[in-house]
């Protein structure tokens, strides 16, 4: 035994600086290769190739089961088409469950203190009041021709007393709509204004019918009646919703959907009824028509949303969430059914990464704006506020997006560049939320970003901590070796401690001959 520690300090003695700068550079020099490795796989395939190695090949040695998420092989085709269409990334579209000004809006005003929306958002708003409502025949009707100026009036005072001066003028209808959206302080009296603004808005759509084709002045006047007819109808039905009558809310919706299709006036899918429709029918857990209308519009020719790729997991997470358990999935698999359920939350979470959050309240809730961004918070926000109810009404429905939602960020480790089912995802959207979304008291969510893999910043500091060991050994040999010395020997301590309690407690002839060997 002291045969070996004279050995042992006689060989650590005979070391020169240049074998330490020798070692520590060769260390800096592997580590480095392996980092460089390291990084090259983890951003061509999203994950550590260390971490992949122990995962595949030491966990089932171990007894475990790999429960990753299922792979991207059942990538659709059509899926994959939509991410060559040229899409317009930052396009800012209406909110189809946009709340009523006067009754919810200034109402929350009234009480907190706080303004919800943004000078941005309302401004969009009058902008899309004047497509909707305005036309260039404005001139010949009185009535029209001062809601023209209602429409562009900043001052909230000013524009309700332009409405109710249109009023004295004649039945107008969009006078009926500028003050049921922003004079009516709750839902049924905006609800009384908007059947008034009904049935001046059908006599004067049945006269533009007659005369459109009378010239291009009539076809647009005649456009301009059947947005305001379908605007009308579609915040009824969204009053008899909020009103508790859902049932009637879904006729009028179904009715408008089949008038949407018949019309062939581009303005109408703005209004996105579809999706007023979907979360009707989710209050009334009529799922099969829910499945049928996802059959209709969540098709690759048409844009997708929230509300359509959310609802169609939620719908997959339905047949499967109340027995899902993620003890049991990593012991036995994920079955077909939950395999269906996990892919169709990858899809919606790869199209909205900030929904879950909302949904898991993790991050809390504001009013929604009038205006939203399609993959951004602000639609986020839109979603959540009208179908967290839904989400939770499903037993185990939020459990089996808990577990699951984060592993969408393996299959696309850079979504800025490249996506897996959907266009990569747009760099814009957080500058166009913070103009959307009061950020005064609201903070803007942005996208996730992936974490560097543990086994690159441990080979990232290793390798910087060997290549200073070389640098400050070929700078201060002496030095170094002296610490290098100290290290070693404070490092076999522990060992020469335990050797030499081994050799007192056993015989000295056993001792010789274990030596020996």
């Amino acid at each position: 035994m002291f045969g070996t520690e004279s050995s042992l300090s006689m060989f650590l003695n005979t070391l020169t600086p240049k074998f330490y700068v020798a070692l520590t550079g060769t260390s800096s020099l592997i580590s480095g290769l392996i980092l460089i490795f390291e990084w090259w796989y983890f951003r061509k395939y999203g994950t550590s190739f260390i971490e992949q190695v122990s995962v595949s090949h030491l966990r089932p040695l171990l007894g475990g089961v790999d429960s990753s998420s299922p792979s991207s092989s059942s990538t659709s085709n059509g899926e994959a088409d939509s991410s060559r269409q040229s899409v317009s990334e930052c396009k800012v579209w209406r909110n189809p469950l946009n709340l009523f000004r006067g009754a919810e809006y200034n109402r929350y005003t009234w009480v907190t203190g706080r303004e919800p929306l943004t000078y941005y958002d309302m401004n969009l708003s009058a902008q899309d009041h004047q497509t909707f409502f305005t036309c260039d025949s404005d001139h010949l009707r009185p009535a029209d021709a001062i809601m023209q100026k209602a429409w562009r009036e900043r001052n909230p005072q000013a524009r309700i007393s332009a409405a109710h001066e249109a009023l004295e003028l004649e039945d107008c209808a969009t006078a009926y709509i500028l003050l049921a959206e922003e004079e009516a302080t709750t839902i049924m009296e905006a609800e009384r204004l908007f059947k008034q603004a009904l049935k001046a808005g059908e006599g004067c759509y049945r006269r533009s019918q007659q005369l459109q084709h009378h010239g291009t002045q009539y076809e647009a006047q005649h456009r301009r009646d059947t947005n305001v007819l379908v605007y009308i109808k579609r915040r009824l039905a969204m009053c008899s919703r909020k009103l508790g009558r859902t049932r009637e809310a879904v006729k009028m919706m179904r009715d408008l959907c089949v008038f949407q299709l018949m019309k062939e006036f581009p303005l109408l899918s703005m209004f996105n009824i579809h999706e007023n429709l979907l979360e009707s029918l989710l209050e009334l857990q009529n799922y099969a028509d829910v499945q049928a209308v996802l059959a209709k519009y969540d098709d690759i020719s048409l844009p997708k949303s929230a509300t359509i790729c959310y609802t169609a997991a939620l719908l997959k997470a339905r047949a499967v969430s109340d027995k899902f358990s993620p003890e049991a999935a990593s012991r036995r698999g994920l079955s077909t059914a939950e395999m269906n359920a996990v892919e169709a939350i990858h899809r919606a979470v790869e199209f909205n990464p900030h929904v879950p959050k909302y949904l898991l309240e993790m991050k809390s809730l504001i009013l929604p704006p009038e205006h939203i961004l399609k993959r951004g918070d602000s639609e986020a926000i839109a979603y959540a506020f009208f179908h967290l109810q839904h989400w939770k009404r499903i037993e185990g429905a939020l459990n089996l997006l808990h577990c699951t939602w984060e592993g969408t960020f393996r299959m696309i480790p850079y979504p800025l560049e490249k996506g897996h089912l959907f266009y990569p995802y747009p760099i814009c959207t957080e500058t166009a939320d913070r103009e959307l979304l009061p950020t005064v008291f609201h903070e803007v969510s942005v996208y996730p970003k992936k974490e560097l893999p543990f086994f690159i910043l441990f080979t990232a500091g290793l390798c910087s901590f060997t290549a200073m060991l070389a640098l400050l050994t070929h700078q201060f040999p002496e030095l170094m070796g002296v610490f290098a010395k100290a290290f070693l020997s404070t490092l076999f301590a522990p060992l020469n401690f335990i050797m030499e309690k081994v050799e007192s407690i056993l015989p000295s002839s056993l001792w010789h001959q274990l030596t020996r060997i």
